[in-house]
Order: structure tokens, then sequence, then C-alpha cells
């Protein structure tokens, strides 16, 4: 028996399905690792996508991988060459940019096609969410997804980001022309205003009115560069999410602004400070008595 750990639940794990269905089709029995069932297990593999994950108290001889573990451990071969058909994964690997903050130039190497659509699609879903790190960076390979997109009238959600550095005409055309989840780019420098602010605008001209910005916070900026990219966003109709590079209690409540939409375009920074302080002034000055306890068992 297989055992399959992913330590991050929240996210479906590639290398894990690929592992599940490599033994699955070798007639072994596969599934979620279950703590009571250690001893049954032939083989354990672990997996974590972030390195900020706890990895303690985990069981002895797994087999892991994963970025929050190491970039050096790779799938075999004929592991990694399996398309499982889930309806998310990569049509390209690598990048063609070095932040100093990311690991995909390191891992994947210079950006490289490595498959299409239909090399993720079931055939019958009608979303699929890419993981590619700079798709825009292929121009052929990326006209070639979005023309099978078409086709096939699929849903794209390029989940990973845009770079809005290498948006045109033609891609934004592309862009326009597809089914399409909320698309996403990356503000993560705030010396890029005025790219940032070009992008929007070559957007909105064409069409193309909200997006979404992941921010990394925290990174080599003062919380009022931070702050002021993010009233920037708000001031050009733009959704943004806070990506906090460290622990700090100022980009935590940020991030609480910012990250419910519905709140960040309806209150200002000071305006949401503000009913924090009038919360946490409630909050520690009533005495809560909680009722008494009743069966949820209707009778």
């Amino acid at each position: 028996m297989i055992g399959l750990l992913n330590l991050e639940p929240k996210y479906r794990n590639l290398a894990l399905e690929k592992i599940r269905l490599y033994y699955s089709e070798r007639g072994e029995t596969v599934e979620d690792y279950f703590p009571l069932r250690y001893e049954s297990y032939e083989k354990i593999f672990c997996s974590s996508i972030f390195n900020f994950t706890p990895k303690m108290n985990l069981p002895p001889n797994l087999i892991t991988g994963g970025t929050g573990f190491d970039l050096s451990t790779l799938l075999p071969p004929e592991i990694e060459s399996i398309k499982p058909h889930l309806n998310f994964g990569f049509t390209s690997r690598g990048c063609i940019r070095k932040c100093g903050f990311c690991v995909v130039p390191e891992k994947e190497g210079y950006i490289h096609p490595v498959g299409d659509l239909l090399d993720l699609w079931d055939g019958q879903a009608r979303q699929i969410i890419l993981y590619d790190n700079n798709i825009l960076a292929l121009s052929e390979h990326f006209q070639m997804v979005c023309e099978q997109a078409i086709k096939y009238k699929l849903e794209l959600d390029f989940n990973q980001g845009l770079d809005y550095r290498l948006l045109n005409q033609d891609n934004i055309a592309l862009l326009k022309s597809i089914r399409h989840h909320e698309y996403r780019f990356s503000f993560d420098d705030p010396r890029y205003m005025p790219s940032v602010e070009h992008a929007i605008t070559l957007l909105q001209a064409n069409g193309i009115k909200r997006c979404f910005w992941y921010v990394l916070v925290g990174y080599n900026t003062t919380f009022e560069q931070d702050l002021e990219r993010v009233e920037f966003l708000k001031s050009r109709n733009q959704n943004a999410y806070i990506q906090r590079y460290k622990t700090d209690k100022r980009l935590t409540l940020l991030a609480s602004w910012v990250n419910q939409h519905h709140i960040f375009h309806c209150m200002t920074w000071k305006q949401f400070c503000a009913a924090q302080k009038r919360h946490e002034r409630i909050s520690s000055s009533t005495h809560y008595v909680s009722p008494p306890l009743r069966s949820s068992r209707r009778t």
C-alpha cells in the first residue's frame, strides 16, 4: 500500500497526483496518508510547496520532495512524464526573470514549453487552472494555448499571475478573446509603479477593466511603500492581494484590509484602522457570557 501525505492540503499537489496515478496503474493500492495505518504502508510520499510549512513531528521513513523541502529532489522521469489530465498544471516551466525572492529560475531554469491544454484537460471540465510562471514570455506558445481554449470553449485561470511588463496589443487581444478567470499580475517592486500604471491603462483601454494584483510586502520595502502601492491599485479600481514576506503586525492588518475586496473598495485605510480600533475597544470592554448549551437534535 502507498500513502500520500500533502502538507498543504488546501492546495492540490501535482507531484503527488502523478505518483498516485503511476502506482495505481501498476495495481498498487494508493491512498491519502492515514496515521493509524502507518505500519501498512510500503512507501509514504510526502510533498510540501512552502518552506514555511511546519515539518516537525512527521512520521519516519518518508520519501520527501517539493520546494518546501528542497529544490534538488526530482520525480523519476517515468513519473514526471505522466499527464494526469486533472484540469490543472503546467504548459511551461521556468521564467525569464531572476527575482531575488523567487526559486523558480533555480528550480526550473529558463522558460520552456512542457505541454499544452490537452495534456491537462480531462475532456469534460470547463475550466483549466494553469500554474505557468511566465507564459507571456513564450508568445507563440501562449497563442497556441489561447487558440486551444477558444476551440474547446475552456475558461483559463492563470493562477500564478501574468507578467505585466510583457503586455502588448497582440497578447491583450488574446486575453480578451478567451473565457477567463480574473486576470492576475504581480506588483512586487515599488520602483515599477510607472510601468504598472502603463499596463493598467493599456488593459483598460482594451476593455479589461479590473484585474487582480499580487502585492509582495515586507521584502526590501518600507510599510509606507507597501501602503502606497495598494492605495494606487485601489485608485485604479484594481483588486489587490497582500503576500507577506515577513511577520509584522502592520502588514497583517494591511492584509486584513486589502485581501477582503469588498472592504478594500468601500473603506479607506484610515477608516479601516479606525473601525478596527473601535472593534478592539468594544471586545475588550464587553464581558461575554456564553448561553447554555442546546442540543442540535430536532425533536
